[in-house]
């Protein structure tokens, strides 16, 4: 289920880059491509350690994390005021972080 989940956001992280380099202008193709990076960066990691030993919680919080992240800077671009959403973003840039913390040390205990 999380590699489903990683790869739909890898799809969707490729069509929000391809919207803000051919059709967004200003702050909104800014917000698609950040939003863009940042999901695809954490799809793949998604794809890479949810078969790790101590990484299928990382990978879904990198999933969980992006779409919350990314999901709101594009939801900006596409009109929603920010102010209606403005603690989503911060929200999913804690599960990232969460998600690398668990990661780490997941990693370090071997």
């Amino acid at each position: 289920m999380i590699g489903g989940l990683a790869a739909l956001s890898g799809a969707i992280a490729v069509m929000a880059g391809a919207r803000g380099a051919h059709g967004a202008v200003g702050e909104a193709a800014e917000w698609l491509r950040t939003g863009s990076h940042y999901q695809m960066v954490h799809a793949v990691a998604a794809l890479v350690v949810m078969g790790m030993p101590g990484g299928r919680w990382p990978a879904a919080l990198f999933v969980v994390g992006a779409a919350l992240f990314s999901g709101s800077l594009y939801a900006m671009a596409y009109g929603v005021p920010a102010k209606a959403i403005w603690f989503v973003t911060p929200l999913g840039g804690l599960v990232l972080i969460v998600g690398w913390l668990w990661l780490a040390v997941a990693m370090l205990r071997g």
